[in-house]
């Protein structure tokens, strides 16, 4: 007689079922309302696994080409869900290969739940096939992880790990489960957690702080908001955008906080950092009173740090303490949820505008558009620029596709030109500038928002980092939109190397395979594009596709982004050419 599945065999208000440590991995899971499970198997994790076969019908696992690949597929799938991503991978190289999604995960503050097969916990310290000491590896880029050697405290390790994974200031959480507590058997019974004593992810708003706040904002003449990736965590677009309106203060977003705004508000003032936008670099010396949201004054955003915000009083909003006064003194210091925060600091300032102060904004928009943009999105000869290729997108999207960037120049363009209309929709490795996120993050993008259109754009160096994962794309039908802005060289880094390197491109140009052959090869169709008069045509063509595509378009190969604050400059150094 055929076994009954294991998922039937649970009926309520019965006795604890008495079933392995793998069996109750995959239960504690769909406890936590996953869904989707990104993942690559081996043999520590092959009792997880072999438990997850009964359950097909309630979670999804999507098999990845490399272990990378599967924790920038869980961030995208997390940041555009609203959900704990979750990652399966074995011990040894299947867990090391998770290090460099962890760290990105950590730096961006991105929810995730990694957990990873090890060897029998007899075996632990032996040297045995595939052991690695994961725990100790992955202890300084994760906000907590633990190795499980019994089968008893796997509910309680899982409950844990999505309640400081997704609480507080979100980030990545791993669980190391030995292959004896897979297989063992224990009386299993599964408890959300909602509580840690020594863990406080909520704290508790300071009023005296807020009305702190509101007076200096209520006093200024030249307010200006920062905002950042903590307001997209927190949810709290509306309420930045009410507190906008009402004092009437110019908005700029970090590269994380792009979308919160949408671009064509009339209180948004542009893009902050090295390649961000003219007005909004350099008026942060210019104003008075400077609210940061949900930030953490990375060097990209500061420049020369000495020379940074001196005249201003800051005020900083901001859930995790130790970002508070580490780089940049705050005179009003708000330890809280973005969200929470500014639901209070609205009902206390006053309604005000500041039509002038925004005005000094449009006026250096100005010179950025003439020396900049206009050749930029608009070039009547030369090759094809970067930035004409995602104004396509933006208009052809209408801003409201999800937009995943990798890391260089291409990110850059992208972020300054592509006209974001809805939250959530930008999706990039910030803090870790991790080259290769882009294709498998675009692939949790899509799984994580299947309504939405997904594109990627990618680089012709990052493509080649993470092409593998291709293949996934092709086995789950996830159908992204992947444009490679090819300039045969790793841009960025050239473009370093010819303003401050005298143009000594050492290991910087490419020999590229063809692309579009290799999309073919995983059965997905696409297209290469060398001239201007084909771009159009080209760009609609993919995005009216059903299913996933490839577009390469080759670039000018010595196109530089600008503006640029060279780095460790004051960011009054800025320059548009």
């Amino acid at each position: 007689m055929k076994p009954e599945p294991a998922e039937k065999r649970a009926v309520a208000n019965a006795a604890p079922l008495n079933i392995t440590g793998s069996e109750a991995v995959i239960r504690s899971l769909i406890a936590e309302g996953v869904e989707t499970i990104f993942g690559y198997p081996g043999g520590a994790i092959m009792p997880i696994y072999d438990a997850l076969y009964d359950f097909q019908d309630k979670v999804h696992h999507i098999l990845v080409r490399h272990e990378q690949g599967a924790t920038h597929a869980a961030q995208g799938y997390a940041r555009t869900s609203g959900k704990t991503g979750v990652v399966f991978a074995t011990s040894g190289p299947g867990a090391t290969n998770l290090v460099t999604g962890l760290a990105d995960a950590y730096m961006d503050s991105t929810p995730m739940v990694c957990i990873t097969g090890q060897v029998a916990a007899h075996l632990l310290g032996t040297d045995a096939f595939q052991e690695t000491d994961v725990i100790g590896i992955t202890m300084p880029i994760t906000k907590w992880n633990i190795q499980v050697t019994r089968p008893e405290d796997i509910p309680g390790a899982i409950a844990k790990a999505f309640y400081i994974a997704g609480t507080g200031r979100p980030g990545p959480v791993l669980v190391d489960i030995t292959r004896n507590a897979q297989v063992a058997k224990f009386d299993f019974e599964y408890k959300k957690c909602d509580y840690i004593r020594s863990y406080r992810p909520v704290p508790r708003l300071d009023l005296e702080a807020v009305e702190a706040a509101a007076e200096l904002i209520n006093n200024s003449k030249k307010p200006y908001i920062f905002c950042g990736h903590g307001v997209l965590l927190s949810g709290a677009e509306k309420e930045l955008i009410a507190l906008a309106e009402k004092a009437g203060i110019p908005v700029a977003s970090t590269l994380l906080g792009l979308s919160a705004v949408p671009v064509d508000h009339p209180k948004y003032v542009g893009y902050l950092g090295m390649h961000g936008n003219y007005a909004p670099n350099i008026m942060t010396n210019e104003c008075d009173v400077l609210l940061a949201v949900g930030m953490r004054f990375d060097d990209r955003i500061t420049g020369d740090v000495s020379q940074y915000v001196k005249q201003a009083k800051v005020i900083h909003i901001e859930i995790d303490a130790a970002e508070i006064n580490k780089i940049i003194k705050a005179d009003v210091a708000i330890h809280a949820d973005a969200k929470t925060a500014l639901e209070a600091l609205i009902a206390l300032v006053k309604p005000q505008q500041h039509d002038e102060w925004i005005q000094e904004f449009r006026e250096a928009d100005k010179q950025e558009e003439e020396k900049v943009a206009r050749k930029e999105l608009y070039p009547a000869e030369g090759g094809l620029k970067m930035a004409e290729v995602v104004r396509l997108i933006s208009e052809r999207t209408e801003g409201k596709a999800v937009l995943v960037t990798d890391v260089g120049q291409h990110q850059m363009i992208a972020s300054r030109y592509y006209r974001f209309k809805d939250p959530n929709t930008n999706i990039t490795s910030g803090g870790m500038g991790t080259m290769g996120f882009a294709l498998p993050a675009a692939m949790g993008a899509k799984v994580g928002t299947p309504e939405k259109e997904v594109v990627a754009v990618i680089g012709d160096g990052c493509f080649q980092m993470t092409l593998q994962e291709l293949g996934t794309i092709y086995q789950s039908e996830i159908g992204v939109k992947i444009v490679i802005l090819n300039n045969n060289f790793l841009g960025m880094v050239r473009q370093w190397q010819q303003l401050f390197f005298d143009k000594r491109y050492s290991s910087t140009e490419m020999t590229n395979p063809d692309f579009v052959q290799i999309a073919k090869g995983f059965f997905i169709p696409g297209k290469k594009v060398t001239d201007r008069s084909e771009i159009a045509a080209a760009v609609d063509e993919m995005i009216s596709h059903k299913g996933a595509y490839l577009l390469e378009v080759v670039v000018e190969k010595e196109d530089n982004v600008f503006p640029m604050v060279p780095s460790g400059q004051p960011i009054a150094n800025i320059r548009l050419e």
